[in-house]
């Protein structure tokens, strides 16, 4: 036998301890180190990657909401604006100001009861057609998809322009149509001639556009509901109204508080429907939170209240964003 082909086997037994002992040493000791180094590395590596997309965030999102803060807390108008006086620190003076104002309570009921109404209409009127598209043929399904996306890619100006044509007083589609039913005339009516119509004009308008969204992602989740369950609660007696209840809803719940909240976000934020749809100047009977610290800030040229009334708006919504979470992790729990 040659010197190649001799084994650790044809060696003495101390030489075998030595030369496994050596190989598993310098095998530890090449390969331990930089194991070390790729999990010490490993942490710092999640973050470099995020660290551009983190700091367009604080660019984009940060500083207003910084100099928000600030105008809140400071006396800042067109003296301030124009460089003639220097912004004065007035504490807690502008929130006392719009909390003591009755306006101001009576934008913020007019705003939750326009965004409940709206999210309750989204999210029932999204389920019966999440619902529905579980039933039709595929091609209707496909058909009806189609329109679902067009519709919410249609953009907020142009969205907002249609329905202005729809419910106009003189050439409107919709008085016209309602016109030819017996014993109602709407001929020449005005929806806009008072607040709480013309909200609910406004109301139908942002459901148009948020319904789609809400089919889409049910839909996707009605997908994931095992029929075995379903066609196990027909079996033990359950009808369509029981087998919603007690199989799909529980199923869905994770979804629908989701969408729920995102609603309520979208809903309580919305602006250019009810800018657009008055010309740019809506009426009190109009004004929501957005459109009330806009007219403040840049019509009464009041940028301190302005600013005041957006960041209680976005204290509601930090609210609702709290609620939110504090249903996702019970539902956690729960699973």
């Amino acid at each position: 036998m040659s010197a190649a082909q001799t084994t650790t086997a044809d060696l003495p037994p101390a030489k075998q301890q030595t030369s496994t002992g050596t190989g598993t040493g310098a095998g530890t000791g090449s390969t331990g180190t930089p194991g070390k180094r790729a999990r010490n590395g490993s942490g710092a590596t999640p973050w470099l990657l995020l660290a551009p997309c983190l700091l367009v965030i604080v660019l984009v999102m940060g500083y207003p909401l910084f100099r928000l803060v600030s105008l809140s807390f400071q006396s800042f108008g067109k003296s301030e604006l124009w460089g003639f006086k220097d912004a004065e620190f007035v504490g807690f003076d502008n929130f006392a100001k719009i909390l003591g104002d009755g306006v101001f309570w009576s934008v913020v009921l007019r705003t939750v009861v326009f965004t409940a109404g709206a999210v309750i209409l989204t999210m029932v009127i999204g389920m019966l057609v999440a619902l529905l598209l579980q039933k039709v043929s595929g091609l209707v399904k496909a058909l009806i998809s189609i329109a679902l996306v067009a519709s919410w890619g249609m953009p907020i100006i142009v969205a907002t322009a249609v329905f202005k044509w729809l419910f106009d007083a003189d050439y409107g589609v919709l008085n016209y149509l309602m016109s030819k039913l017996p014993g109602v005339d709407m001929v020449g009516h005005n929806w806009f001639a008072s607040g709480p119509q013309g909200l609910v004009v406004i109301m139908l308008l942002v459901v148009w556009g948020a319904v789609p969204f809400v089919v889409i992602t049910l839909s996707a989740g009605l997908t994931q509901v095992p029929k075995e369950l379903e066609e196990a609660a027909r079996l033990d007696g359950a009808g369509a109204l029981g087998v919603f209840r007690h199989v799909t809803l529980p199923i869905l719940k994770p979804i629908i508080v989701m969408l729920t909240t995102l609603s309520v976000i979208w809903d309580m934020g919305v602006f250019p429907q009810v800018f657009v749809m008055r010309n740019g100047n809506p009426e009190a009977e109009f004004e929501l939170l957005t459109t009330y610290s806009y007219q403040q800030a840049f019509v009464v040229n009041d940028y301190s209240g302005g600013s005041a009334i957006a960041l209680v708006t976005v204290l509601l919504l930090l609210g609702v964003v709290a609620v939110y979470m504090r249903q996702m992790l019970k539902i956690g729990e729960v699973e």
